[in-house]
């Protein structure tokens, strides 16, 4: 019995170590022939193999995050299916395409760029490739004391379309309006004496509670503190202000918010001394209560140009500016668009 135990167990062993030579064959012929390779996947779609699937994701991942580095100005691409990747055994006659699979992920990725665009008055008008160039038309202006400095500002965009881009060189040209100077009123005075009223105007106390589309960017006519705001009541007035007061010293220059023509100049009633003038597509601004008048009617002004000089009067309880925004008569809050 001993013995034919002992007989088993050799042909067991024998049988077990031609099972191991065996398998190793058969792992041996496997990896001669075959090749441990990723089958890649897009939308369910198999589009390729990779033997370097770490590699490969790597490259499209820095392709999303950074585009393929031809614009500096790309900020990320968006691609919307990924590849997927599942094991397999490959021929290794059979060759991997990594390139293909990376340009058919390029193929249906959206490249968004990064730019930053120059507002005056929340309008964009010029398009700056680098953020430091943007801040340097900001900063230069301000240097320079534009008179619109106050209404300008930086906003970070990102489109699919890249923008015509100026220099910051270029857009502090286009941008600059300068500071109005004290002494043009003092050359102008002769003309002021006179409060001569040309031109006509609507005081009506119409007025609207939205926001009409101007057309035009506006500039502050004055600097000051502001005591009285659109549509309030008073005791001094028969109905709702009709513009906004912004108060500040008698004498201060008063300049053109926008370039247009003056349709009235002279002396209205509770307005006082007053301007108005006319920007095109039914556009008027008002500048009332002065001491002083430089312009006439039927003259062409610029934007920035000294128009008249702060005072108090008609009906007026101090030095301020009457600043009226009208559209076909209808005045607006001129807090919508200044201040």
């Amino acid at each position: 019995m001993l013995k034919k135990l002992m007989v088993n167990t050799k042909k067991g062993i024998k049988m077990f170590i031609l099972f191991i030579i065996a398998i190793f064959l058969i792992i041996g012929a496997i990896a001669f022939l075959y090749k441990p390779t990723y089958s890649v996947y897009i939308n369910g779609e198999q589009v390729g193999y990779t033997e370097n699937r770490t590699e490969l994701q790597h490259k499209i991942n820095a392709f999303v995050e950074h585009g393929d580095g031809e614009n500096d100005n790309t900020a990320f691409v968006q691609v919307e299916n990924l590849p997927e990747y599942e094991l397999c055994l490959l021929k290794k006659d059979v060759v991997t395409n990594d390139d293909d699979i990376y340009n058919k992920v390029k193929e249906q990725g959206i490249e968004y760029y990064r730019y930053y665009s120059i507002l005056e008055n929340g309008e964009e008008k010029y398009y700056i490739s680098s953020f430091d160039e943007a801040q340097k038309v900001i900063d230069t202006l301000k240097e320079k004391n534009s008179t619109n400095i106050n209404n300008l500002s930086i906003a970070e965009k990102y489109e699919t379309e890249m923008k015509d881009f100026v220099s910051s060189d270029e857009a502090i040209a286009k941008l600059y309006v300068e500071p109005v100077k004290v002494t043009v009123a003092s050359t102008r005075s002769s003309k002021t004496n006179t409060y001569k009223s040309t031109g006509s105007v609507d005081t009506s106390s119409k007025t609207s509670g939205g926001k009409a589309n101007l057309g035009i960017s506006l500039i502050r006519p004055v600097s000051g503190i502001i005591t009285s705001k659109f549509g309030v009541g008073s005791a001094i007035r028969r109905s709702s202000h009709t513009g906004l007061d912004i108060a500040t010293s008698t004498g201060t220059p008063i300049v053109a918010a926008a370039s247009g023509t003056v349709t009235f100049s002279g002396r209205k009633g509770s307005y006082g001394y007053m301007i108005v003038i006319s920007h095109g597509n039914n556009v008027q601004t008002y500048y009332a209560h002065c001491s002083k008048l430089y312009v006439s009617a039927g003259e062409t002004v610029s934007q920035g140009q000294t128009i008249a000089a702060v005072g108090s009067t008609g009906n007026s309880t101090g030095p301020h500016l009457h600043l009226e925004i009208r559209v076909n008569g209808v005045a607006y809050n001129p807090q919508n668009y200044l201040y």
